[in-house]
């Protein structure tokens, strides 16, 4: 069972999937070991971001997430009553798309299938080894243990990442100091609102698609000091809501019930030598907002094309020190907006409950709604540090692109993320264009107009694979 391929993933969860992915859409070949011998039961993360959804169109999967989603236009700051307007956002995606893990990592591993990954389940990583030439993985699986021999070795395998402990990468951060829980059961008499809340505790309850099973979000004031290693109960469960909402909705037959807490962890580096890490191995914090497999997905989608690059010999090794100067910092916001959604969700004393309502009224202020908006959709991140090959700092660099329509120069009219597909660079020739900022590998676009007031007067666009914008010329 001995094996050899060019990167090795561990974990294949969302993370390791969408790294995967992008490897092989670039011709690298793919080994990811997976401890599971079963895709994930239980629903777990239940949406989808609308940057995270810019990233499936940009690869062509978004049809697919959008046949298996519910689109959601709000979300929520600290569960706080006013929701966060996403209709309001730049993008073709205004929304959250409500879909269980379990579907997201279904169509994430069929797209890796059609790529040619090698999945292997059943697979757990006991060790590893590096050297200037490659990685050397030790793992126990159904057949015993064998090693795999790799280029590169990405650890995408969670919170308690086997590949961040192994390489020594400090996890610096803080212990919990609250605990709240989930329960996805069935209830008779399901809710008309989603959220409920008073000076003892605050809910929220959404629905997991058949009308009848529902999750069940719950902070409990009276609770909040429970040990993360003592079982939710059912009892428990129907005690909060009965007296946060004053009825239990007619909750029966849990099939998943989870304690979870506020711990808040950031890896000093992203990256040591041929070995790197992504989502959970990197930050675990409140999921406060559902954004630790988006950002995992969103890091993942950094970190492929600069690896693929690197690989086939197309790109120095120093692109890859980029994925820990551009995601860490992204990292370290995330882990500063979940804190500061967990001081708004544990407040329930006199004074805390004036302040959740003076963020209330502020919320309903459009600036504010969008700016938190932008956080957790991850529509404020920009990247404006050069990146190779070029060092542009124009105002524009490092921008996140939406999707917009371009004219050829033939006529047709095709949109921005369709040319992404493919997971190439894009370099866009207006008439008259100028400008040294060659990639060999980038795909030439020919165009007369692009979409988009920003882009007025611009002769040129180099656009990276991530869909950032790298360089500018007039």
């Amino acid at each position: 069972m001995n094996f050899s391929t060019q990167v090795i993933i561990t974990g294949g969860g969302p993370t390791g999937l969408m790294a995967a992915c992008e490897l092989a859409l670039a011709g690298i070949k793919v080994t990811v070991l997976e401890r599971r011998t079963e895709r994930v039961a239980q629903s777990r993360a239940l949406t989808l971001h609308p940057r995270t959804l810019e990233i499936f169109s940009m690869r062509g999967l978004l049809d697919r997430a959008l046949k298996r989603g519910i689109p959601l236009p709000t979300g929520h700051y600290g569960v706080l009553d006013t929701r966060l307007d996403f209709t309001t956002l730049d993008t073709d995606c205004p929304y959250t798309l409500f879909i269980p893990q379990t579907v997201t990592e279904e169509l994430l591993e069929e797209r890796a299938l059609e790529l040619g990954v090698d999945l292997r389940r059943g697979c757990r990583v006991t060790g590893f080894t590096q050297d200037a030439h490659g990685v050397t993985v030790t793992a126990e699986g159904s057949d015993g243990t064998f090693t795999g021999h790799a280029l590169f070795l990405i650890g995408a395998d969670g919170a308690r990442s086997t590949i961040r402990t192994l390489s020594g990468i400090p996890f610096n951060g803080t212990e919990v100091t609250s605990t709240m829980f989930l329960a996805d059961m069935v209830l008779d008499d399901p809710p008309k609102a989603n959220s409920f809340a008073n000076d003892r505790g605050r809910f929220l309850v959404v629905p997991l698609g058949d009308g009848k099973h529902h999750r069940f979000a719950v902070v409990d004031g009276d609770r909040l000091a429970v040990p993360l290693s003592e079982p939710v109960t059912e009892e428990e469960v129907r005690q909060a809501a009965l007296k946060i909402a004053g009825t239990d909705f007619g909750m029966r037959d849990p099939f998943w019930l989870s304690r979870f807490g506020d711990e808040t962890r950031l890896a000093a580096s992203y990256r040591q030598d041929r070995v790197l890490l992504a989502g959970d191995a990197c930050h675990i914090h409140l999921p406060a907002g559902g954004q630790g497999l988006n950002v995992g997905v969103q890091d993942a989608f950094n970190l492929g094309w600069k690896l693929a690059m690197v690989i086939k010999g197309d790109a120095p090794d120093s692109l890859l020190d980029s994925y820990h100067t551009e995601r860490q910092p992204v990292g370290q916001a995330l882990l500063d907006n979940t804190l500061a959604q967990t001081a708004v969700m544990v407040a329930f004393k006199g004074r805390d409950l004036a302040l959740r309502q003076v963020l209330n009224d502020l919320l309903k202020l459009p600036q504010v709604n969008r700016l938190l908006s932008d956080q957790i959709c991850a529509f404020d991140i920009a990247y404006p540090a050069p990146i190779w090959p070029v060092a542009d700092t124009s105002p524009l660099s490092g921008e996140r692109l939406p999707d917009s329509e371009l004219q050829l120069v033939d006529g047709t009219v095709v949109t921005l993320y369709s040319l992404l597909q493919k997971g190439s660079w894009l370099d866009i020739r207006m008439p008259g264009a100028s400008g040294a900022m060659e990639v060999e590998t980038a795909r030439q676009v020919e165009a007369t107009g692009i979409t988009g007031d920003r882009y007025a007067g611009l002769s040129r666009l180099l656009v990276r694979p991530d869909g950032h914008l790298a360089a500018t010329a007039a």
